[in-house]
């Protein structure tokens, strides 16, 4: 089983930046991808940004240019490093990694972080 564990959310004004952090563990050899959702009040889960086989990061329109992604696969560690910040940026953020075998496929989530902008 894969865990993730997300960290570094918190209270940012307009225009500020935040840097989330997703620790990894567990069987991480099985891990074909990762990325971050969010979810708003009354809003479904959506994607923001992935990687996906070591391939180049995906990003969703609304953060392109303002988010960034990146691990550190000593540290088995995926970040977020979120600029320029808007208030519609605020939601849960949650950390994902799909676990990949010959046999099956499952998702891993974080329990999630808060990221609130002020406006």
């Amino acid at each position: 089983q894969v865990q993730v564990v997300e960290s570094g959310g918190g209270l940012v004004q307009t225009g500020g930046s935040l840097r989330l952090s997703c620790a990894a563990s567990g069987d991480i050899g099985c891990i074909s991808a990762m990325g971050w959702f969010r979810q708003a009040p009354g809003k479904e889960r959506e994607l923001v940004t992935n990687i996906i086989d070591d391939g180049s990061p995906n990003y969703a329109d609304s953060v392109k240019g303002r988010f960034t992604i990146s691990r550190d696969n000593a540290k088995n560690t995926l970040y977020l490093q979120m600029n320029s910040l808007k208030p519609d940026d605020t939601a849960v953020y949650y950390c994902n990694a799909v676990c990949t075998t010959l046999e099956f496929e499952y998702d891993s989530w974080g329990q999630g972080t808060q990221v609130t902008v002020s406006s």
